[in-house]
């Protein structure tokens, strides 16, 4: 993992200069919670200026670090960073809790992130989440281990999710996936066996799903949607 940084705050330097405020680390990454063949690196790459020109040498950047199995880095002005903490209070949350800065400034510790989307952002991203799983799952339905793969590469994010939207109730949990499991339990009757099977899977505990991978399929979306009701009745 240190060695794919290197290379990356290489080719950030190279292609912006002086123009790099700060490079971070966030999620899972930073964290500790890091999975190999499941986790990704999330990069947050802070400029003093977004243009064009910047974007006409990002290109070998993205490409690089998508191949190497991580989504494309966080491109973002330190304007646009400092005026954007109310629109993405999910993100800067995160950032704020954990995060390695690879290069320059720290500019996340100062930020004062408003809450006052919090609890829509995560309703938005949990639906916008589950409908994504339901179309994805229907096209491998009929292959076990491409929807058990698909179960397990989806049940981080929600347990991020999760983690948010116990912290918007009152019953913030630490940040590794598990403890939050446990609570959703207790705060939104969540059954946390689907959880922590596919979270057994995703840490190589076990090698294979306990029952037919539609069988979990359905008790995990089952659960998911008992989160998302939760978490829409916040609102209410």
């Amino acid at each position: 993992m240190d060695k794919t940084l290197v290379q990356l705050l290489e080719k950030i330097n190279k292609a912006f200069g002086a123009k790099v405020v700060s490079v971070i680390l966030y999620g899972s990454g930073a964290d500790g919670d890091y999975v190999k063949d499941y986790s990704d690196l999330n990069v947050l790459c802070v400029l003093s200026q977004l243009t064009s020109a910047e974007f006409s040498v990002a290109g070998g950047i993205f490409r690089f670090w998508r191949e190497k199995g991580n989504p494309a880095p966080l491109l973002m002005s330190l304007e646009e960073v400092q005026r954007s903490t109310d629109a993405f209070p999910i993100e800067f949350h995160d950032m704020q809790a954990n995060r390695k800065v690879l290069a320059g400034q720290d500019v996340i510790a100062p930020l004062v992130v408003s809450d006052t989307n919090y609890r829509t952002q995560i309703e938005h991203e949990l639906r916008a989440k589950m409908l994504r799983l339901r179309q994805k799952a229907a096209g491998v339905w009929d292959d076990d281990d491409l929807l058990g793969r698909l179960m397990v590469d989806s049940s981080a994010t929600f347990l991020v999710l999760a983690r948010h939207a116990l912290t918007v109730c009152g019953h913030p949990v630490e940040w590794r996936k598990r403890p939050a499991i446990e609570q959703m339990k207790i705060q939104f009757g969540v059954d946390p066996e689907p959880f922590l099977t596919l979270m057994d899977l995703r840490e190589g505990l076990t090698k294979k799903l306990p029952m037919a991978a539609t069988q979990l399929f359905e008790r995990y979306l089952k659960q998911i949607q008992i989160l998302v009701d939760a978490v829409d009745r916040l609102g209410a």
